[in-house]
């Protein structure tokens, strides 16, 4: 049997990162994190995954005692009898800052407070300003859970039928929702029917802050 508390510690110890920051390359928090490292949850395929890719550690040391901790050995030739494509791809990973919650219903007041970072591939990213802020409530599901982040990129003009983070109310608060426009009306529409559409008006401005993206969760 593989202890797979006592694999991770090995990992992090030779990764010679601080657990909380090895935790945060592979998108995980720190309290979600440090429950896989003392054991107190089941380690799941898709963080396996995510250390393989990110790190090139090979996956069979969470069922083999034996097996090479590093699907590449230092020279970075092809540990024997592992399969070529296991071969990890290294990324330059991107800090993007959380800059704290959009809502997703009723807008919320807007607070740009700083919640830590999310790990992204630079390869992956478009270009521009990018930061994460996390969606609250059901108005944009299923095209958006609640509780996932949303990347955002800067920008303060969309194109109609995509979804933008807005600030809307005097720049007090701030929602995300799909812009879309109907005759000479320019609407918020949410993407769940539960929800009602925002009219856009002179005595209802809004001002766009970026376009989403895209959105992560974690499990």
């Amino acid at each position: 049997m593989v202890d797979i508390s006592k694999v991770l510690k090995d990992i992090i110890s030779k990764s010679g990162m601080e657990q909380e920051r090895f935790g945060e390359t592979i998108g995980l928090k720190k309290a979600a994190f440090n429950n896989y490292v003392q054991g107190r949850r089941e380690l799941p395929k898709s963080v396996i995954s995510k250390m393989m890719e990110v790190h090139g550690i090979n996956p069979a040391v969470f069922f083999d005692k034996n097996a090479p901790l590093y699907i590449r050995d230092i020279s970075g030739a092809n540990i024997k009898n592992l399969p070529t494509n296991l071969i990890p791809v290294q990324p330059n990973f991107v800090e993007i800052p959380i800059l704290g919650n959009i809502a997703c219903g009723d807008p919320i007041t807007a607070i740009e407070n700083h919640d830590g970072y999310r790990y992204e591939p630079e390869e992956t990213l478009p270009s521009g300003n990018l930061f994460y802020l996390k969606a609250k409530g059901n108005s944009m599901e299923p095209t958006v859970p609640d509780g996932s982040y949303v990347l955002i990129r800067e920008q303060p003009e969309i194109e109609y039928g995509q979804i933008a983070a807005v600030l809307v109310n005097g720049d007090t608060e701030i929602t995300l929702k799909r812009i879309k426009k109907q005759g000479n009306a320019i609407f918020l529409m949410p993407d769940n029917p539960k929800h009602d559409p925002i009219l856009v008006d002179e005595n209802n401005p809004v001002r766009v802050i970026g376009k989403a993206v895209r959105y992560t969760q974690d499990l």
